[in-house]
């Protein structure tokens, strides 16, 4: 009788024991919001928490590289750590089975074909004696018959294990653990030949081996510590790289950032420094084209504003004088067209009309030249905003169409320019009875605010139809009178611009509403407790008559 001679690892039987982990829960275990949702908006609603200092683009970049740095230390560490233990238990289980072979090998030929418990304890016990040190414990089994060696402590081979001993002919290897130790049980079916060249048959012997695993074990735990430090060690490399490379992509983009903010605050020549060749730096040569172009551009705007403003000075400076003249003109023939009656008198009051007209818009263009070249100086002085209303009022002839709610004298005094005060009342009273309908009101009153601020508010109000609700945001612009609702303007349309210059120059607001009555109501505010010297405010507020 001999055993069989080849164990190759591929032929054996490996029996594992598996736990499966099963989780139930019903809708009720979860929130609300994701039942019904999309793995996507799931994603979203995730990230929506995320506060938003995180998810800037070096937390991002930071993470992304931690991920990545830790993905490939973990599978690099798990393939390692796969690998090195398979070669480790593999060695161990082809030396054992090879001792074991050997052992067994050696004592076959003493065995009978129908051996009795002795001559199988002889067997078992010759066996764990060529291998004193190895710490074995052998079992033989020939049908119901089993001995042990070198105590009856064997554990039970698993049914498997124990059907691929007894139906193969080929040394089989099971690993199994045993109060929390490792142990490789190895099955060794002992077989015998009748004569050369015939099929090995089975004996019916089969020998067991039950080896511990300590060293292996510690070997693995070895291999996992090492693989444990190596990761840590990965990811704080990861984590410097991350910063590394985050403050280079992110440089050209703080450089980018700095120079759209210069770029907004009105300086058009900043330009980016390119280096590389990569997207950032296909970024920033974008943008210096774009900075480029747009201050070729506003360049070329501002020199056609200051030619269009300088044309408009020079034309209202030129007609000025012949202007001039043609009034001188107008005041004798208009005494005349009072004597006159039939198509020459008409004609002369026709004419007189409009060279009134066009004086007007001389004036009012010379005005807003002036508003434009940045000439225009206020000459404050102390008075009484109440007394300047009525002087208005008076010198225009407008006591009786207008009613006033004025405070009483002396109480209401503010630091303004009298003549550009007068001129904002006019356009303003003038506006309403023009185009609004009687009564029209004038109310001047205080408004109180923190920090000891507070302001003179003048309202003018009227009882027309109001401004139409696509010509709101258009009544300070020049040159607009468009109103459907109200009689066609025969004014210059410079009033409204006018009077929004004068007030933005006392640091003040004018702003146009609708009643909800009916009628429009045009508010100025101006401050009262202001230094002496003249403040401008910083915006540049235009628009025209309505």
């Amino acid at each position: 009788m001999r055993t069989q001679k080849t164990a190759p690892a591929r032929r054996t039987v490996r029996a594992r024991k598996a736990e499966h982990l099963h989780e139930a829960g019903t809708a009720d275990e979860f929130p609300a919001a994701v039942r019904g949702t999309s793995p996507l908006r799931f994603l979203r609603a995730a990230l929506a928490r995320i506060p938003l200092p995180l998810r800037g683009l070096r937390p991002r970049l930071l993470a992304a590289f931690v991920l990545v740095a830790m993905a490939s230390a973990l599978g690099t560490g798990l393939l390692a750590f796969r690998e090195a233990r398979t070669g480790v238990l593999q060695q161990s289980q082809d030396s054992v089975i090879h001792q074991f072979r050997t052992s067994v090998n050696a004592v076959a030929p003493y065995l009978t074909t129908t051996p009795d418990r002795s001559n199988l304890q002889s067997a078992v016990n010759q066996v764990l004696y060529a291998n004193p040190s190895s710490g074995w414990r052998v079992m033989a089994t020939s049908g119901r018959l089993r001995v042990y060696a070198p105590s009856a402590d064997f554990d039970e081979p698993s049914p498997a294990l124990r059907r691929s001993a007894r139906d193969r002919r080929a040394a089989v290897f099971q690993r199994v653990n045993v109060d929390g130790r490792p142990r490789l049980v190895v099955g060794m079916p002992i077989t015998y030949t009748s004569g050369q060249g015939t099929e090995p048959r089975l004996s019916g012997v089969v020998m067991y081996l039950e080896v511990p695993q300590n060293t292996e074990e510690a070997y693995v735990k070895a291999m996992v510590s090492g693989i444990e430090r190596a990761t840590l060690v990965a990811l704080s490399l990861a984590v410097v790289l991350a910063l590394l490379a985050a403050s280079g992509v992110l440089r050209p983009v703080r450089a980018l950032r700095g120079a759209t903010r210069r770029m907004a605050a009105g300086h058009l020549d900043v330009r980016l420094a390119v280096t590389g060749s990569d997207e950032l730096a296909d970024l920033s040569r974008s943008f210096n084209e774009t900075a480029a172009e747009l201050e070729r551009t506003v360049g070329e705007l501002r020199r056609l504003e200051s030619q269009a403003r300088r044309f408009v000075a020079d034309v209202s400076h030129e007609l000025r004088t012949p202007l001039a003249a043609m009034s001188a003109v107008t005041d004798v023939l208009d005494e005349k067209a009072l004597r006159l009656e039939g198509e020459t008198g008409d004609a002369l009051r026709l004419i007189s009309e409009g060279t009134g007209r066009l004086s007007g818009l001389v004036n009012d263009l010379m005005e807003i030249s002036r508003f434009d070249a940045g000439a225009v100086e206020l000459n404050r002085d102390e008075i009484d905003l109440a007394e300047s209303v009525r002087r208005t009022l008076a010198s225009r002839g407008w006591q009786g169409q207008v009613e006033t709610r004025l405070p009483g004298p002396g109480e209401l005094r503010a630091r303004v320019d009298p003549r550009r005060l007068d001129v904002v009342m006019a356009n303003l009273v003038g506006n309403a009875l023009r185009h609004g309908a009687p009564p029209v009101r004038l109310t001047v009153g205080v408004r109180e605010e923190g920090a000891g601020v507070a302001w003179a508010v003048i309202e003018v109000t009227d009882n027309g139809p109001g401004i139409a609700e696509e010509a709101m945001p258009h009544v300070f612009e020049r040159f607009y009178k468009a109103s459907t609702s109200r009689t066609r303007s025969q004014s210059s349309g410079l009033g409204l611009a006018i009077t929004a210059e004068n007030v933005r120059l006392h640091g003040g607001r004018v702003r146009a509403a609708n009643l909800p009555r009916g009628g429009a109501v045009f508010t100025v505010e101006l401050p009262l407790l202001r230094d002496d010297t003249d403040t401008h405010a910083d915006t540049d507020v235009r628009g025209g008559a309505r």
